[in-house]
């Protein structure tokens, strides 16, 4: 655990820079694909910019909208302070602004869903990371098991063994994010992203049960009323085209791009 780095006179913050990484990597995995795809590598980090823009201006609109009571009497000192970003209303915020940059390169259809699967999973991976080194509270429940650990120097401390959950958040999302890789050439439009649906609401829905955010209604938390949501709408999805057999890409076509992917 490492919640800052110390460089001369600067000091670093590690969910910061694995923050950055994550948008770093996802940059290098969406220039990948689009080359695959014949389209302009550079659009990679347009898109990345996008998110990252739209991100920002949902998280921060998100956390006024929830804080109402607390922030009405400064908004626009609460709109640009340097604190308070909300994940949901940055995942839509992040939506918003890619969908409007595709429309803006011509993209249409499912494919920009696709394309976004694979480093939507593989940043949260490594934003987990920068949870784990910086011990920013997003740990999970006191457990006194083989590999449970304190975090007395975290930005949100304790001394009481807990369930490391980050780690295992970045262990299950980057092999998420490898298997969907191995997959983006080997089924039709749009079931790469419902796949991610899937897997990505399953992963986040069982970890709640041993992290310390409070139940909002049915006993459940809200990451896991929304990761319902991910698993539901992804399952419908792949279940009607499955029933069509549109699941997988045509045998050959399929053949051929396991060969150019191993």
């Amino acid at each position: 655990m490492q919640p800052e780095i110390e460089i001369g006179p600067l000091t670093l913050q590690t969910f910061g820079l694995c923050f950055a990484l994550g948008f770093i990597a996802a940059g290098l995995i969406l220039s990948r694909r689009f080359t695959e795809l014949g389209k302009p590598p550079d659009w990679a980090y347009e898109m990345v910019f996008a998110a990252l823009i739209g991100g920002i201006v949902g998280a921060r609109l998100d956390f006024l909208i929830e804080n109402w009571s607390e922030v009405s009497d400064d908004v626009l000192g609460n709109l640009f302070s340097g604190s308070g970003l909300v994940w949901f209303g940055g995942a839509v915020g992040g939506a918003v602004a890619v969908v409007a940059w595709a429309a803006w390169r011509g993209l249409r259809g499912w494919i920009i869903a696709d394309i976004a699967a694979v480093p939507l999973a593989l940043g949260y991976a490594i934003g987990r990371i920068g949870c784990q080194l910086s011990g920013d509270g997003d740990y999970g429940q006191p457990w006194d098991g083989p590999w449970a650990m304190a975090y007395p120097e975290g930005t949100v401390a304790t001394d009481v063994p807990v369930h490391p959950t980050p780690i295992y958040e970045t262990l299950v999302m980057g092999l998420v994010a490898y298997s969907l890789w191995r997959l983006r050439d080997r089924v039709t439009s749009g079931m790469l992203f419902a796949t991610y649906l899937v897997l990505a609401g399953l992963e986040r829905f069982l970890i709640e049960f041993i992290r310390r955010n409070e139940d909002v209604a049915l006993g459940l938390t809200q990451a896991q009323l929304i990761s319902v949501a991910m698993v539901l709408a992804g399952g419908i999805w792949i279940t009607v085209r499955a029933s069509r057999g549109e699941y997988w890409r045509p045998g050959p076509e399929r053949s051929a791009a396991a060969r150019a992917s191993a």
